[in-house]
């Protein structure tokens, strides 16, 4: 009898990310100032370029971290680091995102670096962003996990609750994001509050300014209209949808 054939493997979430990554990296280029996201799809993409400068097939790179934990990384993998204020001017920034609607708009900032992400791929000329299938919604909060908004400690609670209120209609909760027993703190001495909400929040700008008005708020996880090429990586294969296929 033949022996039976081999039984296919499904690729793993990690899998995934490392797909992304890597083809994300394919858009690098000798020379370039690059943005380095945060998180565990993000990392894949900084391994990969550490790899490629040791090995002598990139070069003249420049990274600026987007958090502390990326730059132990980048410093880890062998980028050579910089900051906004020597290269205000970044060639390409790669990163994963926790959600992706169909216009391309983002939650980003569940690890907590989303004041240091908008900073430096607001800039970048290209924005390159990384996810697994398991992260595209209909619309943004469709998971129904957290959108991150940086504030300030002093009063936290009541900067909550105003968050809060702004979203009672989408069925909005809100918490502060707790972490071995105290509010998690972010790389710029913050908090974070987690919104969550059981419907479409609706015309997303006016929600950002909504967000963005609240006194005590720094800033919120929502990207909007910044990703210009968005790679996908699922379970058969890779694809690539650039922002400027959405207008056509």
């Amino acid at each position: 009898m033949p022996p039976p054939p081999p039984t296919a493997v499904s690729p793993t979430q990690d899998d995934l990310k490392r797909m992304a990554a890597h083809r994300a990296v394919d858009y690098v280029k000798s020379g370039m100032v690059l943005g380095l996201g945060t998180g565990s799809t993000a990392v894949h993409a900084i391994r990969r370029i550490g790899d490629l400068l040791r090995r002598g097939e990139l070069s003249g790179i420049v990274g600026i971290p987007t958090s502390k934990q990326t730059e132990e990384q980048a410093t880890e993998a062998g980028i050579p680091l910089s900051d906004l204020e020597s290269h205000p001017s970044v060639d390409l920034a790669i990163d994963g995102a926790d959600e992706v609607d169909p216009h391309m708009n983002l939650v980003k900032g569940r690890g907590g670096s989303l004041l240091r992400e908008k900073m430096i791929e607001g800039t970048c000329e290209r924005f390159v962003v990384i996810v697994d299938e398991s992260k595209l919604v209909d619309y943004i909060g469709g998971s129904r996990l957290a959108m991150p908004v940086e504030v300030i400690p002093f009063c936290c609670n009541y900067t909550l609750e105003r968050l809060r209120r702004l979203f009672v209609d989408s069925g909005c909760t809100a918490e502060l994001r707790i972490e071995k027993g105290k509010p998690f703190e972010t790389d710029n001495g913050n908090y974070i509050v987690n919104l969550y909400f059981e419907r479409d929040i609706g015309d997303l700008n006016d929600a950002s300014d909504r967000i963005l008005r609240l006194p005590g708020v720094v800033e919120h996880g929502m990207f909007l209209g910044m990703a210009t090429t968005l790679i996908v990586a699922g379970k058969l294969g890779v694809t690539v949808k650039e922002k400027s296929e959405l207008a056509s």
